[in-house]
């Protein structure tokens, strides 16, 4: 039997995703469409990398003054 990767295991549907970055599922759409989080499509499902939503979270990070 083939054990599941480590990225295989943090996909997350839209609603985890939403949920896990505290947006609409609306806005993962949106997001998704324009290309702003990266997204893997099975079949019409879109699923996003839990590691991949961690970096766009880093990425969008600002320092305080």
């Amino acid at each position: 039997m083939v054990a599941l990767s480590d990225a295989v295991k943090r996909l997350l549907s839209v609603e985890e995703a939403a949920k896990y970055l505290g947006v609409q599922k609306s806005t993962i759409h949106s997001w998704a469409s324009q290309k702003k989080i990266p997204v893997v499509h099975i079949g019409r499902r879109l699923l996003f990398n839990q590691e991949d939503l961690d970096r766009v979270l880093e990425a969008g990070k600002r320092e305080t003054r």
